[in-house]
């Protein structure tokens, strides 16, 4: 799918991954994030490894990154902006104490959504995100 410019000229969508190691949040990111026309999935991943490969290979445009994922949020964080530099990466997190959201920030996200939020903060969140690529 893709969107369209003020001018009427196709934009491509950007390009997305999600992290969780929850599968059914999985499958609801994506059906959320996939309606978007100007967004796209281009993989899930359920672990560090995969998601280093899927960011390494894709280069997307956005992140959606768990922030207890395993091989740990803010690590696998730095990781992924070394081997895909121009990813912006969006934390998402149960926790919003300051100390997760301080490790996320200090790993170099560029935003942070709460698991509850409205599917609306989170698009939100996202576009504001690859608008600052």
């Amino acid at each position: 799918m893709t969107a369209e410019a003020p001018g009427g000229s196709a934009v491509p969508p950007f390009s997305v991954i999600l992290c969780d190691d929850n599968v059914l949040l999985l499958e609801i990111l994506g059906e959320v994030v996939q309606a978007q026309p100007d967004l796209e999935v281009v993989g899930t991943a359920r672990n560090d490894e995969q998601a280093l490969r899927l960011a390494n290979r894709y280069q997307p445009d956005l992140v959606i990154l768990d922030v207890r994922f395993p091989g740990g949020g803010p690590s696998v964080a730095r990781d992924i902006a070394r081997c895909s530099p121009t990813s912006r990466i969006v934390a998402f997190s149960a926790y919003d104490d300051k100390g997760s959201v301080e490790r996320m920030m200090d790993a170099g996200v560029c935003g942070y959504v709460l698991k509850g939020a409205s599917n609306r903060e989170l698009l939100t969140a996202l576009r504001r995100a690859a608008e600052s690529r």
